[in-house]
């Protein structure tokens, strides 16, 4: 192995080291902000649980129906964000241990969703991960 392939293997590594470290904090920033919509939950069920007598005293109450469309809008906005979460967060772990390069390359895509950062992540993902000699690492790890 010469020179430059040495420095290129070493470069390889600490972006990979590097990735793994921002989608870990990128998954606790996500699990954290997924955790919002349930007040959505929370406000459906207090529109579910006013007393029939505070509903025939106001003069428009909401209808029951509503509080169970934010209820699910909120409960669905959750599970939906910590799985996301959860996705960065195994992609932090196949990234240090060198797996499941594709898995890796789909959550990068889904966190170009998440303007301005995710987009950032993801971007340096695919330039990383594109790159052939970091694609052998990989596949190094993957034997087919």
């Amino acid at each position: 192995m010469d020179a430059s392939n040495e420095i290129q293997a070493v470069r390889d590594k600490d972006h990979l080291r590097l990735l793994s470290i921002f989608y870990f904090i990128s998954a606790g920033l996500s699990g954290f902000f997924a955790l919002f919509p349930l007040l959505y939950a929370v406000m459906g069920l207090a529109f579910l649980s006013i007393p029939d007598q505070l509903q025939h005293a106001a003069d428009n109450p909401p209808p029951a129906m509503f509080g169970w469309i934010l209820f699910g809008f909120g409960t669905g906005l959750t599970i939906l964000l910590l799985i996301f979460a959860a996705a960065k967060l195994l992609a932090g772990f196949a990234i240090r241990k060198r797996r499941h390069r594709v898995f890796v390359l789909v959550v990068a895509g889904f966190s170009c969703l998440s303007i301005p950062y995710g987009t950032l992540l993801g971007i340096f993902s695919f330039i990383v991960l594109g790159r052939p000699s970091v694609a052998a690492l990989f596949a190094a790890q993957n034997p087919d």
